[in-house]
């Protein structure tokens, strides 16, 4: 094989593998750059502050019911004692370890006393009035308290410890989500951090830019459970790794060329007259 043939192949091997860039960086490929959200109205971000979570299939709900027992005037009335699924006594309260409740696809949980019951696309507060309703049909003065376990969002890309991130009050901002995986890394595009929200099919894109106070006063830092918050990497971490994997490429192209490459010197100096063991004319 010619010298000339080996190069244009490892050329070619290595301007292919220059696609493999593309893959380093998430979400950077047929985005389009109209849809991506820059600036939130005031209306939105104000009802974004209002946001309650509703019940999904597929969150895990505790469900604890409470019974008030004794009666006016007499001793112990008012208190309220929870219900444990154990005794005769305590059939009243839906409670699976520490794990909760799943909701199924339909959306209906199935509970002591009351049956099967649609909570989904309720939020915690109107699932409990919705069950407390219900138990008042069986128990003289029940209160239920309902509360989803499984909150969560992903944070993904340049920050310390990427990974799901625990919503315990319903909301967290982007500082907080930020702050809970360990702040960012070195190498993070501070300009350009993505928050994916809704359906995976057709998300909602948003993009803030961290280092512009003037930017963050139009965005909504408000994170919901399920977005997901990628961290782009700059430029030069892709660049860098490129030639680092490239450097890898060709010091094995060197090695393979090399004994053609000795070859090729050592024919050409007895093609001139040229003894390689002296350098000199025979």
């Amino acid at each position: 094989m010619k010298f000339s043939s080996i190069v244009l192949i490892g050329a070619g091997l290595f301007f292919a593998g220059c696609s493999a860039n593309k893959e380093f960086v998430y979400f950077n490929q047929n985005m389009d750059e109209n849809k991506v959200v820059k600036e939130v109205p005031e209306s939105e971000y104000e009802a974004e502050k209002r946001f309650e979570w509703k019940i999904s299939p597929g969150d895990r709900v505790e469900i604890t019911v409470f019974n008030q027992t004794g009666s006016a005037g007499t001793a112990g009335a008012g208190q309220l004692n929870t219900l444990l699924g154990t005794s005769a006594q305590s059939t009243f309260v839906n409670r699976t370890g520490t794990e909760g409740k799943l909701i199924p696809p339909d959306g209906n949980v199935r509970l002591p006393l009351i049956g099967k019951i649609k909570i989904a696309g309720l939020t915690e507060n109107e699932a409990a009035e919705k069950l407390t309703k219900e138990y008042k049909k069986y128990l003289r003065n029940p209160y239920v308290e309902v509360k989803i376990q499984n909150q969560k969002l992903i944070v993904l890309g340049e920050v310390k410890a990427p990974g799901v991130v625990p919503v315990t009050s319903g909301t967290m901002t982007l500082f907080e989500a930020l702050a809970s995986t360990g702040d960012l890394t070195d190498d993070a595009m501070r300009t350009n951090i993505l928050i994916l929200r809704g359906d995976l099919r057709h998300p909602q894109v948003r993009q803030v830019d961290l280092t512009d106070m003037s930017k963050l006063r139009l965005s909504s830092l408000i994170l919901r459970p399920n977005d997901i918050v990628y961290v782009q990497p700059r430029y030069m971490k892709a660049i860098n790794k490129e030639f680092a994997e490239k450097g890898e490429f060709f010091n094995f192209l060197n090695t393979i060329m090399s004994p053609f490459l000795t070859y090729r010197a050592i024919d050409q100096s007895y093609n001139i007259g040229i003894t390689p063991s002296t350098g000199t004319n025979p």
